[in-house]
């Protein structure tokens, strides 16, 4: 591993957020990926408490220069939900003015749901890569759960969002979800990413909180349908 890389895993209503009920149902995990040497730190996914995930990153002695959303549901980037608001990257925009990366076609779906405007988004294709510092993160777009969903690779890690678990993988059952992209996601798009890789979900839905991909392909029930009409009978 790269000795400059800061990655940080935090679970919501565990290492921040603690007093937040929804925070601690969901589970959800927010990641900081930053350059030890340049003090620069990126926050994916900042829901629930964007000023304490900052204050957590200047804790460590860097300063948020950025925000990555790997999709538009409330649970990672803020919006309302059964009549309450979750704090997100519009709050997270109070705290630091930066730029939010996120793939293009999640743009209307995250404008729509945080109140974010599309002056400060920042549209990505496939394969782009997002610098902090000198540490590079490519971004993989993984469509099926969200038009825009997209899982992001570095430095021998992938966080996916809600693209993939270490048991299962996102719903396809949800506004702009799709089951047969899900099933294309997890057999052609996901297929480039090597078995060493490690896989970091966003939430803690199993009892570790990250795997070997290797491991969870072995494992994963989503991952063993040899067709897709096996899968789309199974997990549509």
């Amino acid at each position: 591993m790269n000795e400059r890389v800061y990655f940080r895993q935090l679970l919501a209503g565990r290492d921040f957020a603690l007093d937040d009920p929804l925070a601690r149902q969901m589970v959800n995990f927010v990641y900081a990926v930053g350059d030890i040497e340049t003090g620069e730190a990126l926050l994916i996914d900042p829901a629930y408490r964007p000023r304490e995930l900052v204050e957590l990153v200047e804790l460590d002695g860097l300063r948020v220069v950025g925000a990555l959303a790997t999709h538009y549901h409330f649970d990672h980037v803020g919006g309302s939900f059964m009549g309450r608001e979750v704090d997100g990257l519009r709050e997270l925009l109070e705290v630091v003015d930066v730029p939010v990366h996120v793939q293009r076609e999640e743009v209307p779906w995250i404008e729509r749901s945080t109140g974010v405007g599309v002056d400060t988004l920042v549209a990505h294709d496939s394969s782009d890569v997002v610098n902090v510092g000198a540490i590079e993160v490519t971004l993989l777009h993984t469509p099926g759960h969200t038009p825009g969903s997209q899982c992001l690779l570095v430095e021998g890690r992938m966080i996916s969002g809600d693209t993939l678990f270490l048991e299962g993988c996102g719903r396809t059952d949800l506004p702009g979800s799709d089951p047969e992209e899900m099933y294309r996601t997890l057999t052609e798009r996901l297929s480039a990413v090597s078995n060493e890789t490690v896989l970091y979900p966003g939430h803690n839905y199993s009892s570790d909180p990250s795997a070997v991909l290797g491991d969870v392909r072995a494992t994963n029930c989503v991952l063993t349908p040899r067709t897709a009409e096996e899968w789309l009978a199974k997990f549509a």
